[in-house]
């Protein structure tokens, strides 16, 4: 009898989390949905409520803002679990080469998340500002997370250690950024398979050789 309260509330706890999860990821579905028919700038936190059925107090009190729900379902779309999984791999390895095959696989798995995920939203938002702000804040995030990888390149790769720890991570960056994989896949229709094995054989030759 006496272990009684504690596994009731340990269960309590379990099923509260459990349900704010729910009602977060429902929430953040209803949100994506309006910005991707609207416009991120023309809904609002009422109408994200009302359709996610849950009240406005509740929305402030998960987001702050309506903001901080585009923010987390932009960074949704972006670091979703495929690349947590990819980017696990990335911390284990330790062959340059492998770090920069994985380092194409996350660029890919992150590219196209955005497209699957918000990029209608992106493209009836384009003028949205708080948008704008919160993509920028997720490049200057994708360009931190480098630094680690491109620091063994450095250490363990003469090429890259000739050009230099900003060079590298500059060219890193670029390589792995969203206009080219816009010109390759969106524009010129390239698989996302053609465009990851080309990145990490594109790597490979610029900082390895």
């Amino acid at each position: 009898m006496t272990g009684k309260p504690a596994s009731r509330r340990r269960y309590d706890t379990s099923l509260r989390a459990e349900r704010a999860l729910v009602t977060r990821q429902r929430i953040l579905d209803v949100a994506k949905e309006l910005f991707t028919a609207r416009g991120v700038d023309q809904v609002t936190l009422g109408e994200i409520a009302s359709d996610a059925g849950v009240s406005t107090p509740t929305l402030y009190a998960l987001f702050q803002s309506k903001t901080g729900i585009l923010k987390a379902v932009v960074e949704r779309a972006f670091f979703n679990p495929r690349y947590a999984e990819i980017a696990q791999r990335a911390e284990k390895a330790t062959e340059p080469g492998e770090v920069l095959r994985i380092t194409a696989s996350i660029s890919r798995v992150i590219l196209d998340g955005e497209r699957d995920e918000i990029g209608l939203m992106r493209g009836v938002s384009v003028l949205s500002s708080d948008l704008k702000a919160i993509e920028a804040e997720l490049e200057a995030v994708r360009f931190k997370i480098q630094e680690a990888r491109a620091r063994r390149l450095v250490k363990f790769v003469p090429a890259a250690r000739r050009l230099g720890l900003g060079r590298v991570r500059d060219i890193l960056w670029m390589y792995t950024g969203r206009d080219v994989y816009r010109m390759l896949v969106l524009e010129r229709g390239w698989s996302s398979d053609e465009y990851e094995s080309w990145l990490a054989t594109t790597l490979i030759k610029t900082l390895m050789t």
